[in-house]
């Protein structure tokens, strides 16, 4: 008998009693003010939160990041919100994507114990766009900040859309020498902006 089909054995004759979930009567952590503590987190992991009262005054900002300044390709799928210079929607292959210096996309959900933003292709005219983009703004309504995951999840429903994902911060990554990347498998900055409107 090989030491696979012995160990197998053994756990198959394990005798384990099935537990109920527990209740999750608390609701989860909560924040004194989630829109600060969602900012302060996504600055930690790199990115910038920017509560802004209106379409307009995120365009003003918008004008004023060196990153959007001096993108050469800008798509916004946000109407009112950044401007586009490159036709997204004509494009067949998402490969010619691969030189789009800004993007500025829809998020759906924003979390504020981790700074996660979830995001859909509803809006989008091709996934890819969230990864292959240098810089990143996500748009999401202010109505649409919870506290946590716990309360985010009851807002989704990954079976209408065949791509979601949560984003949190620009990419990263590090190597066994502790040396970080920015930008190494996606985009170098996230900006989201908190919609009041």
């Amino acid at each position: 008998m090989s030491s696979r089909t012995d160990t197998l054995q053994k756990i198959r004759s394990l005798h384990l009693t099935s537990e109920p979930l527990p209740e999750l009567s608390s609701g989860g952590v909560r924040y004194p003010d989630p829109l600060a503590r969602f900012c302060e987190v996504l600055a930690m992991v790199g990115g910038r939160g920017i509560p802004v009262a209106s379409r307009a005054e995120a365009q003003a900002v918008l004008q004023t990041l060196p990153q959007y300044q001096s993108a050469r390709k800008r798509i916004s799928v946000c109407a009112g919100v950044g401007d586009t210079n490159f036709p997204a929607e004509k494009v067949t292959d998402p490969h010619a994507l691969e030189d789009v210096d800004f993007a500025i996309l829809p998020g759906e959900v924003a979390v504020a114990e981790n700074a996660a933003v979830w995001v859909t292709d509803q809006h989008v005219p091709h996934r890819v766009l969230f990864f292959l983009t240098q810089h990143l703004a996500l748009v999401v309504p202010r109505s649409r900040l919870v506290h946590n995951l716990g309360q985010a999840y009851p807002l989704i429903d990954v079976q209408t859309r065949p791509f979601t994902a949560w984003i949190s911060g620009p990419s990263k990554t590090a190597d066994i020498e502790q040396s970080l990347v920015i930008g190494a498998h996606g985009p170098r900055s996230l900006t989201v902006f908190l919609l009041d409107e």
